[in-house]
């Protein structure tokens, strides 16, 4: 493979820097773009009626002839969940391990529209050239199998992508980091690298996932009921800690919801699960199982853990509710931001009687490596410049005071904002420029339709509700002949509220009666009218907001 010269080199993120998900970098080599995982970040709770979110890739789909392909680092959701969207724009090869592969090839069955993928399967040995860079690649340790990081080799040296990774001396498949190749790669000197920031701030070294197998097999020893399993869909390694641990105990598995089927299907197509072909069954079968020998494995929508775990114990589920013999496990922490939901179902959980374990270092590790493995990872690589990748802005700046400690100058240590662009000449890097990103708000089946004002326009109808007023006026005299009649929704109870219900009638007659004076005869200055005027009237007697919709009709 030839590694030409490359003259000019420009990294930048349209997502994963400066919040959790979302993941998207990319390298550009001259006229080449490589662009490094691409992946959905679950909505703020301010962003009602939203399913996901990706990134703004409005600049590599105006760039799109310079896109010589997508290299993924594994599978789960934050890393791959943008990809449909981007190939339904832009047809480019896609590289990544076998596992990473089927679920992108899930997701884009999914999407309406995406074409079939240009999908190239590699693994940590493989040798690659994409564009004028050679790629190569080293397995790293994750909640995932399949988990890589990823080399391009340019003339000016190596660019290093960590993925998501932590350097566990037990996992459960026996295969390590490859500390190595890693050694190797910062003998021959590293330009830059590009690392998981996720636990930066946390001391020490992450929880073994062979630690958790052994709280599994503690939790699942003495339960007098069913148990209940939740994770998040894509971490292969927790789904298959339960599975064995249910065939140890002698249960079947039912798969809550058919994301989680599909998972534990695809997963194990690709020889990535193993159990015994009666272990999994399903709602109906498990209905005639006594409890004792029942493990319900659950994940929520798009991956999240407690969706369908909050509906369960609400006994809104479709087809489970919990009782208080069972034992619920819940194997994954919360996001930032979704701590307030995480608590709330555990305490649904506690009101529904059941037995409730959860928390770090007991039935869930993190897949990120804490500060020992960071400064690890920092030391063996060596690199001239550092980039902190993959968290919320405090966790880079952690991570960057990590790589002061481990001798990295700070003037060689990019703290970014997405969009924003380090740019490397002759192995010299500055700051320059910044490309243009966002979120892109995807609602059920509209892509990016949902904007600032549509989210506005819901947060003021969940606070304050809607007032709508119906008035009918004469098709040419715009005399009013009917109403007006109004409907409160959400703002106030009209049986208990007629004084305020007849005072905003009358204004909203008196306002119709000053615009005919005024000869004022175009609806849309009509509506205004009503809409100033009601709005002022309402705020003066109740202190609320809410939404004014007047509807004229004509007779």
């Amino acid at each position: 493979m030839a590694n030409k010269k490359t003259e000019r080199i420009r990294l930048f993120a349209l997502g994963g820097i400066g919040e959790i998900g979302k993941n998207m970098y990319v390298a550009e080599l001259d006229d080449d773009i490589i662009i490094l995982d691409g992946g959905l970040m679950f909505p703020d709770d301010d962003m009602l009626g939203v399913d996901i979110v990706i990134p703004d890739m409005s600049y590599l789909i105006e760039n799109r002839d310079r896109i010589r392909g997508v290299v993924l680092s594994h599978g789960h959701e934050d890393n791959i969940g943008a990809i449909p969207y981007l190939l339904k724009e832009v047809n480019v090869p896609v590289y990544g391990s076998r596992l990473t592969l089927a679920f992108v090839r899930d997701l884009c069955r999914d999407l309406k529209g995406c074409p079939d993928p240009q999908l190239n399967e590699i693994d940590s040995d493989s040798k690659i050239q994409i564009g004028r860079s050679p790629v190569t690649f080293f397995h790293v340790t994750h909640s995932i199998p399949g988990s890589l990081g990823i080399c391009i080799h340019t003339s000016q040296g190596p660019i290093v992508y960590t993925g998501d990774f932590k350097l566990d001396p037990t996992p459960i498949d026996g295969r390590e980091t490859e500390l190595g190749k890693l050694a190797a790669l910062g003998e021959k000197g590293v330009l830059c690298l590009l690392s998981d920031s996720m636990n930066a701030e946390k001391p020490g070294v992450s929880l073994s996932e062979s630690r958790v197998g052994r709280s599994l097999n503690e939790a699942f020893y003495d339960a007098p009921g069913r148990m209940i399993v939740s994770v998040f869909s894509t971490n292969i390694t927790r789904i298959q800690q339960t599975l064995e641990e249910a065939e140890r105990t002698g249960r079947k598995v039912v798969p809550a919801g058919g994301g989680m089927r599909r998972v534990i299907e695809t997963a194990s197509n690709h020889d990535y699960l193993s159990f015994s072909p009666d272990l999994i069954v399903g709602p109906e079968e498990a209905g005639s199982l006594e409890d004792n020998r029942v493990v319900i494995l659950t994940a929520g929508s798009k991956g999240e853990p407690l969706s369908a775990l909050s509906q369960m114990a609400k006994g809104t589920h479709r087809h489970i509710k919990v009782k208080p013999t069972d034992r619920v496990i819940i194997s994954a922490a919360p996001s930032p931001g979704n701590e307030k939901s995480i608590s709330q179902t555990i305490d649904l959980l506690h009101r529904a009687g059941a037995d409730v374990v959860y928390g770090p270092n007991t039935v869930h590790a993190s897949g990120h490596g804490s500060q020992e493995e960071l400064k690890l990872m920092l030391n063996l690589i060596k690199p001239r410049y550092f980039i902190p990748v993959h968290g919320e802005y405090r966790m880079q700046h952690a991570h960057g005071r990590l790589a002061e400690n481990c001798g990295i100058p700070a003037k060689s240590i990019f703290l970014l904002d997405r969009g924003e662009c380090v740019e490397f000449e002759q192995r010299r890097a500055r700051q320059t420029g910044k490309v243009p990103v966002g979120n892109v708000l995807i609602d059920g089946l509209g892509i990016g339709d949902v904007g600032n004002i549509v989210l506005r326009d819901r947060r003021l109808l969940s606070k304050d509700g809607i007032i709508v007023i119906v008035v009918t006026l004469n098709r040419r005299s715009n005399e009013c002949i009917a109403g007006p009649d109004i409907i409160s929704r959400g703002f106030v109870y009209v049986r208990e509220s007629e004084d305020l219900i007849n005072e905003a009638e009358a204004l909203v007659t008196k306002t119709l009666a000053a615009c005919q004076e005024q000869r004022i005869m175009e609806w849309s200055q009509i509506k205004n009218s009503i809409r100033d005027t009601l709005g002022r009237f309402l705020y003066e007697k109740t202190k609320r907001r809410p939404m004014i919709m007047p509807i004229i009709m004509e007779s």
